[in-house]
């Protein structure tokens, strides 16, 4: 039985005490599975039981308790870990909890986690870093949606030991059939996922029944370890990371004066000693570590999961985001992959958009294609989605702008789990894990040519660009870049105008106007648009283009300057009201969905090149002033 009493040590020589809880394995662990199955109760009790709670600590819990508590004059346990108001309110866990606690054994990190499936994402933010997950399951209820979504994120993030808690058996008499029947439910799909063995404990959180040191007297039928136990004894393979091929990506560069300059980063893999060659990724360069700097002086060797900085013996490039590797065991670059992404965003994935990657200190910018099919958790069947929605799991194919340096997630979660982030609002939209580059990444290269774009546009004597025309349906976009382009031919410009309505007559005729299609139909005509201007062209293009994240991708796709955002500005009831083709009136009847300015948004642009009015400006007005800023552009060189 484990006890829980102070360790003599603490008296009689407390450094060595200290030196011997260091010394301790640490496992980290999440509990989670679906609302109202006890989870914040277990930890609570588990902290209760293992002494982890302080005198003062007690008697708020006992006040709070009273005041907001569930358990009428008895102690709610979950309130020592639901801190939040909102949480105390209704009653629920919303945001991912994380306390520390010792025993004589082992140190722990637990994280407890949100069952609602609106907060699935606060879930796979407390099992990124979990060695361990405690799965709780009401024995009233059975296994529910959320046990079988939690388990399934578990196995996918790479969580290997699995704890079934069957909760609440005092609710049930404490009977053995109910808990065999629950343990063969989930033992069926736990095969399914791919989860190869789990330990599974009949548990009281609130009557604290094999929770740590109480033995269930009322489960004599029970003969396995209490939780606290198992936790105790679970085989955690903390060395893994270090048996791999060194890694280290580099967050800072560290140059506190002009003597020094060394790599800061946590060694993500293997082993590193003085001397030891290395290699430099993505730049190639070879070198050899001469010192490793730690916080207490040099170290003779470093391992995965410390922190250290490794001054090199040459002079090399080297920074942020990139990695210092083992010389003969090089990582693998890629700038497209395959992965497996759990949509975290209230808004949907917008295949084409552009979204910031994050890859440990790696940044780069990615572009999602349609997804190859989505996971459905309950039947584990792979179906078709044209999009991802909240707290759903798929499969994509990612491009990004530049190589990084990865791992599949399987083999390293440091160097194979990423996220993505909304440019606009700096929110994290989607966690990911990549499962493997695609190879067509590195065999497809750009085939230069002689003649370049340069050339191409002294041949046309003219600086090329992109005029884009932005605005609502209605507002005289095409009316305005027609007139534009007259000017502009009858002073021997070449030009070429890209309509909307034309371009979905051929190249975009399989897109409709769901936003999804929206952003393809504007990544499309970006790259026809930035493949002109390489021909030395002045290129027009007339499309509401409603959002701005896609506008600024453009942008990105070009030469500096060579874009130059038009937006034609006009009330929505002067669009309506210039409708000729009657599409806002269908649009208000229901008959045409998805219509920007009445169920769709349009935003406009915050800083444009070119602003037209066109309540206060003519047409041809503006199409003059568009002409002589563009001439006085190429003047200026």
């Amino acid at each position: 039985m484990t006890t829980y009493q102070p360790d003599a040590l603490i008296r009689e020589d407390i450094a060595a005490y200290l030196a011997q809880h260091e010394a301790k394995s640490l496992l980290r662990f999440i509990t989670c599975g679906s609302v109202d199955d006890g989870k914040s109760t277990l930890i609570g009790r588990l902290l209760y039981d293992s002494k982890q709670v302080f005198e003062d600590q007690l008697s708020a819990l006992e006040s709070d308790s009273r005041r907001v508590g569930t358990q009428g004059q008895n102690i709610d346990f979950a309130l020592l870990v639901d801190g939040l108001a909102a949480e105390r309110e209704q009653g629920i866990t919303i945001d991912v909890a994380y306390r520390f606690f010792a025993t004589e054994r082992r140190k722990f990190i637990v994280a407890d986690t949100p069952g609602h499936e609106q907060y699935t994402r606060n879930m796979v933010t407390g099992a990124s870093t979990a060695d361990l997950a405690v799965i709780l399951v009401d024995a009233r209820k059975g296994v529910l949606t959320q046990t079988r979504r939690h388990s399934y994120l578990a196995q996918l993030i790479g969580i290997r030991n699995i704890v079934l808690a069957v909760n609440k058996m005092d609710l049930v008499g404490y009977d053995a059939q109910t808990f065999e029947r629950i343990r063969l439910a989930y033992r069926a799909f736990a095969t399914e996922i791919g989860i190869t063995d789990f330990t599974a404990i009949p548990v009281s959180g609130l009557a604290g029944d094999n929770i740590a040191n109480i033995r269930s007297a009322a489960m004599p039928w029970y003969t396995g370890p209490t939780l606290i136990e198992h936790l105790e004894q679970v085989p955690v393979d903390a060395d893994r990371e270090a048996r791999g091929p060194f890694r280290l990506p580099v967050q800072w560069v560290n140059r506190p004066d002009l003597d020094f300059r060394g790599f800061a980063g946590t060694i993500a893999s293997g082993q590193v000693k003085p001397g030891v060659a290395v290699r430099i990724v993505p730049s190639g360069r070879t070198t050899s570590v001469a010192r490793i700097v730690a916080m207490g002086g040099d170290l003779d060797q470093a391992k995965a999961g410390q922190s250290v900085t490794l001054t090199l013996a040459d002079e090399v490039d080297c920074s942020r985001g990139d990695m210092i590797a083992a010389a003969d065991d090089p990582p693998e670059v890629a700038d497209q992959f395959e992965a497996t992404i759990v949509w975290m965003a209230d808004e949907a994935m917008l295949p084409g958009r552009s979204y910031a990657f994050q890859l440990g200190t790696q940044a780069a910018s990615a572009t999602l294609r349609t997804p190859k099919y989505q996971v459905n958790v309950n039947t584990l069947e792979e179906t078709a989605a044209r999009t991802l929605e909240l707290n759903a799991i798929g499969v994509v194919t990612l491009a990004l702008d530049r190589p990084i340096v990865f791992a599949p997630y399987e083999q390293s979660r440091e160097l194979g789990g990423f996220i993505l982030i909304d440019k606009a609002t700096n929110a994290t939209v989607a966690a990911g894990m990549i499962r493997f580059a695609l190879r067509r990444a590195s065999n497809v290269h750009r085939q230069p040519t002689d003649v370049t774009r340069e050339r191409r546009a002294r041949l046309k004597n003219q600086r090329p660009a992109v005029l884009w025309f932005t605005g609502l349906s209605g507002a005289g976009k095409s009316t305005i870049a027609n007139l534009v382009e007259t000017k502009l031919a009858r002073m021997n410009r070449h030009t070429f105008l890209l309509d909307g309505d034309n371009v979905r007559h051929g190249l975009n005729s399989d897109l409709g106007f769901t936003d999804a299609d929206r952003v393809e139909n504007v990544r499309r005509i970006g790259e026809v648009a930035r493949l002109m201007t390489d021909a030395g062209l002045i290129v027009l293009t007339a499309f509401i283009s409603p959002f701005r994240a896609e506008r600024d991708m453009v942008r990105q796709m070009l030469p500096g300057g060579e874009f130059v955002e038009v937006h034609v500005d006009t009330t929505l009831a002067a669009a309506e009201a210039r409708d000729v083709k009657g599409l806002y009136a269908k649009a208000r009847s229901g008959a045409l969905a998805n219509f920007t300015g009445i169920d769709s948004p349009y935003e406009a642009p915050e800083a444009p090149e070119l602003h037209v009015d066109t309540a206060t400006e003519s047409a041809n007005a503006a199409a003059e002033r568009i002409v002589a800023w563009l001439i006085a552009r190429e003047e200026e060189g």
